[in-house]
């Protein structure tokens, strides 16, 4: 993954169901670029030599009638066993990593775009650590984090106790952090905690939040 850029790039990493696609959007909104890995890793599922090495490792069984990867199928088994999960991370986080270069270098070339935000939940496992100049972690308690996601994704606590397992521990990631925001209120004390954290790094707001 290339690491050369000349805009700032604010990477958003945290707790899943904290609200890290909420906090990016906010800074999008203040003048940067939204790369988003997720949507990329998304992509990556649909890319036919991935599709066929899915379908090799893990069988029929996980593709859906129209033979697209079925996510929440190949996800019952990858996020419940470490074996599993790192061989399908060998098969997307190439591509993932690629695509999200090919990404930073449009956001570069744009001159509407003064910085860049990298919103990946991943990116300490994959080890993409020399591409951000910010590590922004967004935390909220646990409780509302599972109240989110079962209204947003019918997530069970199994799965969300299955996801954060197959993910670096939280308090290694705050450890990683340039800046901790937490979301646990509403938009407006989230949007006053993000301007702060782009104002110590110098990076001006287009569109200040009224404090």
């Amino acid at each position: 993954m290339s690491t050369a850029h000349t805009k700032p790039v604010i990477a958003i990493v945290g707790s899943i169901g904290a609200g890290k696609s909420t906090a990016a959007k906010i800074l999008a909104d203040c003048g940067g670029a939204w790369i988003v890995a997720d949507a990329l890793g998304h992509e990556a599922l649909e890319q036919a030599e991935i599709v066929q090495r899915v379908v090799a490792k893990w069988g029929p069984s996980v593709l859906t009638d129209d033979g697209s990867v079925d996510r929440r199928a190949l996800a019952k088994i990858v996020f419940h066993d470490t074996n599993e999960r790192k061989s399908l991370e060998n098969m997307v986080y190439p591509y993932i990593g690629r695509r999200v270069s090919e990404e930073l270098a449009k956001a570069e070339n744009d001159a509407k775009f003064r910085f860049v935000v990298l919103d990946a939940a991943v990116l300490l496992e994959a080890g993409w650590t020399e591409i951000y100049d910010h590590l922004l972690f967004v935390d909220a308690p646990r409780p509302i984090r599972y109240e989110r996601l079962a209204i947003r994704s019918s997530w069970s606590e199994s799965e969300l106790a299955g996801r954060e397992a197959a993910q670096m521990p939280l308090d290694e990631k705050r450890r990683r952090a340039d800046a901790i925001v937490v979301n646990d209120s509403t938009q407006t004390a989230l949007r006053k905690q993000l301007v702060e954290c782009l104002e110590r790094w110098n990076i001006r707001c287009e569109t200040p939040i009224p404090i």
